[in-house]
């Protein structure tokens, strides 16, 4: 029996949950081996501006040659055909799967996102990856879990990010959508500017938004798997050690494989059917009602699609300046 003293923080994790690299730039999965990834539009912009990386840019532009696309509809097939190839190299390196984020302004765009969904899909599958191998990322709004609804009915595997309440969350696990993004640094920050107060441990308000998301999903039998997001500090990731899945950038990841210290299981599903949450009866109107009423949660979703949004026009104008 390995002795726990001698194991890394990072590799006593592992033992509890599926640990995910939160990041373009995939020459960091090496090193930690993790079994999944993420990106999302900002990760690929800051991945694409770099040096080692240029050549992918230049792939997509290439890809696009003789084809019909012109204007806006030739630059959008340049970015699909590059969130796809930066796939692709992270799949190369990785067991399992990776997540590749829809266009941020088809965040309220039903038919919009699953289109958009089956375009990247169509595109992995031509350059021979399984869609089994592809979550397709999805705000989580009224609008973004009833597309990833659809998508998930035709096969194609769904990871709503941009959750901040327990209302989005359940709107997901009966959408039965395969995975949930809660952002757990976000919602600290949102909390630390509120009061003025500094959270730590099972303290803070983003482990216990996940908490709280991960015991309403065990305890009623959802299948949709709890990845927690966007982590602050290394405190926050341990409080979280056996949720389903935990997504961590380069350097926490450095931090918990330079640290021996204990690592102890906090969930697990036999705590969370023991929990005395309740079953919440919704429809649309109560689902925009208590999204509406929940400030926190409302000021960072429209926070994240704006970022991404504006990540997006960022990459739309360096691929213009490269057309010349």
């Amino acid at each position: 029996m390995t002795d726990i003293s001698t194991q890394t923080q990072l590799d006593q994790l592992k033992q509890f949950t599926t640990v995910v690299a939160d990041t373009g730039d995939f020459q960091s999965f090496k090193e930690f081996e993790p079994q999944d990834a993420t990106t999302n539009p900002s990760l690929i912009l800051k991945a694409a501006q770099k040096d080692e990386y240029a050549a992918l840019v230049d792939e997509s532009i290439a890809s696009q040659a003789g084809s019909s696309h012109a204007g806006q509809a030739l630059i959008d097939a340049i970015i699909s055909d590059l969130l796809v190839r930066f796939g692709i190299e992270i799949l190369n390196i990785i067991p399992g799967r990776v997540s590749t984020e829809v266009d941020a302004r088809l965040s309220f765009d039903t038919p919009g996102t699953i289109d958009k969904a089956k375009e990247i899909i169509a595109l992995y599958e031509s350059k021979g990856i399984a869609r089994e191998r592809i979550l397709i990322k999805i705000a989580s709004t009224w609008e973004g879990i009833n597309a990833a609804k659809q998508l998930e009915e035709d096969g194609i595997h769904c990871n709503l990010t941009l959750l901040f309440s327990l209302i989005q969350a359940v709107h997901c696990a009966e959408a039965r959508v395969t995975l949930i993004s809660p952002f757990v640094g976000r919602i600290y920050d949102w909390f630390k500017k509120s009061t003025g107060e500094e959270y730590q441990g099972a303290d803070d308000p983003g482990v216990q938004s996940v908490q709280g998301i991960y015991d309403y999903y065990k305890k009623f039998g959802y299948k949709t798997e709890v990845m927690g997001a966007s982590f602050r500090n290394k405190g926050q990731i341990i409080e979280l050690a056996g949720c389903d899945l935990l997504t961590i950038s380069p350097g926490l990841l450095g931090e918990l494989q330079a640290s021996s210290d204990p690592v102890d299981r906090k969930l697990s599903v036999e705590s969370s059917q023991s929990s005395d949450v309740e079953k919440i009866q919704y429809d649309e109107n109560v689902f925009r009602w208590l999204f509406n009423e929940d400030a926190m949660a409302t000021e960072k979703t429209a926070e994240g699609i704006r970022a991404f949004a504006a990540d997006i026009l960022k990459l739309e104008a360096m691929i213009q300046s490269k057309l010349g």
